[in-house]
């Protein structure tokens, strides 16, 4: 019997310990826009200034990748407009709706944050 209390007290104590540390590097919406900024900067570098056309491709791509460059305060602001937090203690959720034009498609995505980490868990184009 004194060995059940034993084990019951060590797994109450890692399961507060495992709360507290999820709860003190639950990251903050400062934290997720600048990790957004990135991943959204780098896709566009990599997929959208690719789609040059290949008389002007080198040039066009340079200039391109410029270009995301310099707009970076500009999609940190787009991201914050346009994320919903939902805070849970533990982790958050991040859910960010991308409309930048009426002529361009939507883009939903949906973050888990969590250790300092965040996993995109669901993403899609409208």
């Amino acid at each position: 019997m004194k060995v059940l209390q034993v084990v019951t007290a060590v797994g109450g104590a890692a399961l507060v310990a495992l709360g507290a540390s999820m709860a003190l590097t639950n990251p903050g919406q400062d934290t997720y826009e600048q990790y957004a900024v990135e991943q959204l900067a780098t896709y566009l570098k990599n997929e959208g200034c690719t789609q040059a056309p290949p008389v002007l491709g080198d040039i066009l791509q340079n200039q391109c990748k410029s270009l995301v460059d310099t707009g970076r305060p500009q999609l940190q602001q787009i991201i914050a407009q346009t994320t919903k937090r939902q805070n849970f203690l533990l982790f958050s959720i991040y859910r960010t709706n991308l409309n930048v034009g009426p002529f361009l498609p939507v883009y939903q995505f949906e973050t888990l944050g969590i250790f300092q980490n965040f996993y995109i868990y669901q993403a899609s184009e409208q």
